[in-house]
């Protein structure tokens, strides 16, 4: 896969399990390393990272996890685990540190008094919240969120979502933001990648991607989305699409196109070419040979 995402904007990356999202935003902040392939920010490839170089970079790209109850280390106060990045990477002194902790605990909307209490303690929704400040001690440009509301209630994915875009306003943040939930990448994202089995199956605008997906595995996930029933007995011209079978092997995938086994417009050339990713429209890319 290749892709750009510049600086400031919001990349949505949407597909099944399996399909390679948690694992291109961990290369994106070097916790996985990849067999080929680079990873360039600020004009370096940030493989070749070593000693001083790698711990700057560190500053610059941050993560949130998908999960805010195993992320956090049970057994270190929350004041702890906000002040220790900034002190390891000696930002300022631990009186500093502290008045930092507490500033980013009220820029994310927890009061400065937890500051002694344990993760155990919160609701998932202020864990995430913790998560978020700790992602930001250290003045990130640049933040990987991995699936960072899947865990939570529908009525306080909302909040983080919006905090997220609050923060990204005030900072000048650039995100990497998974996702499964459609809805939930429409509302955060200016750009998004569907990926099938570690690959770029398309890549548009988010309002061109709803309103005219070019790849049969886009239409598919826009029609699994919820729909409000109106109460009324009309139809609202949904369609359901449901792929044949199950996901294929990423790491043994089929050949021609990855999608073939499942797609409703399967053709002979599909199971023996693989498409390129074409653009077919402005910004918008699909691999896809119909």
């Amino acid at each position: 896969m290749s892709f750009e995402l510049t600086e400031g904007e919001t990349l949505g990356l949407v597909g099944e399990s399996g399909s390679g999202k948690s694992t291109l935003g961990r290369m994106l902040v070097r916790l996985e390393q990849p067999t080929s392939g680079e990873v360039i920010s600020g004009g370096r490839n940030i493989f070749g990272l070593k000693g001083n170089d790698l711990t700057d970079f560190r500053k610059s790209a941050q993560i949130v996890f998908q999960d805010p109850r195993g992320s956090l280390n049970p057994r270190i106060t929350i004041g702890s685990m906000l002040i220790e990045p900034i002190l390891f990477h000696g930002m300022s002194s631990r009186a500093g540190a502290g008045k930092r902790a507490a500033e980013l605990l009220e820029m994310v909307g927890l009061s400065s008094g937890i500051m002694n209490r344990f993760p155990h303690e919160f609701s998932g929704g202020e864990r995430q919240r913790i998560c978020i400040a700790r992602a930001l001690t250290v003045g990130p440009r640049f933040i990987v969120a991995d699936e960072p509301v899947t865990a939570l209630d529908v009525s306080i994915q909302g909040q983080i979502v919006n905090l997220l875009c609050g923060l990204q306003k005030k900072l000048g943040l650039t995100y990497l933001f998974i996702a499964h939930d459609l809805c939930v990448v429409s509302h955060a994202s200016s750009k998004i990648v569907v990926l099938y089995l570690g690959r770029i199956v398309e890549m548009a605008p988010a309002d061109r991607l709803y309103e005219k997906p070019g790849h049969p595995y886009t239409e598919a996930l826009l029609a699994s989305m919820p729909r409000i029933d109106r109460g009324d007995g009309r139809e609202d011209g949904h369609t359901w699409i449901v792929p044949a079978g199950e996901p294929g092997d990423a790491v043994k995938p089929p050949p021609g196109c990855v999608y073939h086994p499942r797609c409703l417009y399967v053709t002979p050339l599909c199971r023996k070419e693989q498409p390129p990713l074409k653009e077919t429209g402005k910004g918008h890319h699909v691999a896809c040979i119909l």
